[in-house]
């Protein structure tokens, strides 16, 4: 049972530990929900800033139901970092639940997005929780740029980027997120249209030109997004393509062709053999966790246009150090739910759930973030 109103769950990896981060830093008592009591301690001891001045408990716990559900009761929220989701999510999401607990996570895959929405959003809402997948520099930011954009009345139609420096720039990917995007090999990726979803086609690509870069930035549809899940039951919004991308584009090429491969020779295969190519491919590309990030290295430029019948509006929000600022953002949605205050129950994205604005007040004043909006 936890003792502390915030679990952290996968207290151990890279994300976790920069979330229990921002909570000492907002002075935030937590419970760290992890496998190994021991391992995590170690961990953190190397990791988390100011630990020594954080109020917190280590609590081990099997990944099941019972298990989570027993270590989460007492909590008021759960910080769920524990990838990739589409295998462990809905587990923590249904142990959550249980427990009388608010779910936010990390990530935006789409398979799960759509599984939480469809079997537990309404749960929660009846139960006056929130289910809030994607909390985090991906797609957040994104969601905000696109959210600031539908400030301009008329605004009925959305096409987003995320661009960021690729691993070959920076300190690289964590490997929580290396599973998690191999792991999109295996499903359809979805843009909105015409307020339906639609697949893309397996070798969709784009090319990015926007101002902030000389050259083009190649992208992929990375899974979708969270924002076409988001948006489809919005009625504001009859249309969202989203797309990510490295200014390496080598990197994304790289990817491009993985993708292109496993439907060549793998999406045929058992699931046994597909599980073995996908350990093959995070362990060959992220063997380790990587160091923290840097100021100066890690950008970020997420970008959304707005469309109307004849408005039309650039928005942008140019970051830095997307892991910390994820971080961040788990901790501001940490704060309102304890407060009480939130926007949405159910399955609702942050930006509904919280305000995009004060999502990116929360980044401006911490220098991770800031935003410009142009209309056209």
């Amino acid at each position: 049972m936890a003792k502390y109103p915030v679990v952290v769950y996968g207290a151990s990896g890279y994300t976790g530990m920069l979330t229990m981060d921002w909570l000492i830093d907002q002075n935030i008592p937590f419970t760290a929900v992890a496998r190994n009591a021991k391992r995590t301690q170690e961990m953190m001891a190397q990791r988390v800033v100011r630990l020594e001045s954080a109020t917190y408990e280590i609590i081990e716990a099997e990944h099941t139901v019972e298990s989570l559900t027993k270590a989460f009761k007492g909590a008021k929220v759960v910080c769920n970092t524990v990838g990739p989701f589409v295998n462990f999510g809905i587990t923590t999401v249904e142990a959550a639940l249980k427990a009388g607990c608010h779910h936010i996570d990390t990530t935006g895959e789409q398979s799960y997005m759509l599984q939480v929405r469809e079997q537990f959003g309404a749960l929660y809402a009846q139960a006056g929780l929130l289910v809030s997948p994607s909390v985090s520099y991906m797609y957040t930011f994104s969601e905000i740029a696109a959210e600031l954009a539908l400030e301009t009345q008329g605004i009925d139609a959305l096409e987003t980027a995320a661009m960021c420096r690729g691993p070959r720039d920076s300190a690289g990917v964590s490997v929580g997120s290396a599973a998690s995007i191999f792991e999109l090999m295996r499903a359809k990726q979805h843009y909105l249209w015409e307020n339906q979803l639609r697949a893309h086609a397996v070798d969709a690509s784009f090319n990015i030109i926007d101002a902030n870069f000389i050259q083009p930035v190649f992208c992929l549809p990375w899974g979708g997004t969270s924002l076409p899940i988001y948006f489809e039951k919005d009625s504001r919004v009859r249309s969202c393509i989203s797309s990510v991308g490295f200014y390496d584009n080598n990197v994304m090429q790289m990817v491009h062709g993985l993708a292109k491969k496993w439907d060549a020779e793998y999406k045929d295969l058992p699931r046994e053999q597909q599980d073995a190519v996908v350990k093959s491919l995070v362990d060959s590309t992220t063997p380790s966790m990587p160091p923290r990030e840097r100021t100066s290295l890690q950008r970020s430029v997420d970008v959304a246009i707005g469309r109307g019948q004849l408005a039309a509006v650039r928005a942008t929000v140019h970051g830095i150090t997307p892991y910390i600022s994820t971080g961040a953002l788990q901790t501001a949605a940490v704060i309102k739910l304890l407060d009480g205050e939130t926007n949405a129950v159910g399955f609702a994205s942050g930006s509904k759930a919280f305000g995009h604005r004060y999502l990116l007040g929360f980044l401006e004043q911490r220098g991770l973030a800031r935003a410009t909006v142009t209309q056209l």
